[in-house]
């Protein structure tokens, strides 16, 4: 059984044949997929998707580039939303300081501002990162909250990893470990205890080869745990248990989920 922490079902990608994508996944032994909103409308279907699809759970947030937009009004709807009983994480949230589609200083503000409301509604994090690493870790590293999230497609490097698993934060590895040229990224996991590590798609971003490229979907996951098998000199059975396992513990997920 494997769980993909972090997709974007709600997208426009999967309009068409959303069913099947979830059938697929089902098919490729993954219990639980979360959906994870970027911003308020596309939270509001993460939430729906819910109601329709038993393996489907949620997690509501504003993303960087979102920052901009987000004014108290959406904070104040989400925090509703975030109420539902499959919304298991608050995010994603953080810094991406390589498309900046949102000012860094207004990103830096919603970011905190997040973690307080996800420690108000007692929700685990799921943090989005790039290119703003230093900053991420500076900000999680003087929060005097509740640590208890995940870093989502880590890509940072191995010093970051420690820092942030001293912490108590989890890492999340996705579609890029398996690309021939990610070299720190195969290192990092080497690195990587097991029992911090969980395993997902981003889709229907970051195909992992040999499909990298095209648009992603969850039973993909089974590719990024591989890859992570292999790179451990374990089974993929063995990684999907234990990520698995990793993942119903933060979120809070039951032992199974059907579809």
């Amino acid at each position: 059984m494997y769980i993909d922490t972090h997709a974007h079902l709600e997208m426009e990608d999967y309009e068409t044949d959303r069913d099947e994508v979830i059938k697929r996944a089902k098919e490729e032994g993954i219990q639980a997929i979360i959906t994870v909103g970027t911003n308020l409308v596309d939270c509001i279907k993460a939430v729906e998707l819910t109601r329709t699809y038993r393996s489907v759970y949620a997690a509501v947030g504003i993303h960087p580039h979102e920052a901009k937009s987000a004014d108290q009004n959406a904070l104040d709807q989400l925090r509703k939303l975030a109420k539902n009983e499959k919304v298991v994480a608050w995010g994603e949230i953080g810094l991406d300081f390589y498309h900046r589609h949102s000012p860094p200083k207004v990103q830096m503000e919603k970011f905190i501002e997040q973690l307080g409301l996800a420690q108000e509604l007692n929700l685990p994090v799921i943090i989005h990162s790039r290119e703003a690493h230093e900053k991420v870790k500076e900000v999680l590293l003087s929060w005097t909250g509740v640590k208890r999230g995940v870093i989502h497609c880590f890509s940072g490097d191995r010093n970051l990893a420690r820092k942030l698993l001293d912490q108590g934060y989890f890492i999340s590895v996705a579609g890029p470990v398996t690309f021939k040229n990610a070299h720190r990224l195969k290192e990092i996991v080497r690195y990587l205890p097991l029992d911090r590590l969980m395993i997902e798609t981003d889709a229907p971003f970051l195909s992992p080869h040999p499909f990298r490229g095209e648009r992603n979907e969850p039973a993909r996951v089974r590719l990024v745990a591989a890859e992570i098998a292999a790179l451990k000199g374990m089974t993929i059975e063995e990684v999907g248990h234990i990520t698995a396992a990793n993942a119903r513990f933060l979120f809070g997920l039951p032992e199974m989920a059907h579809e």
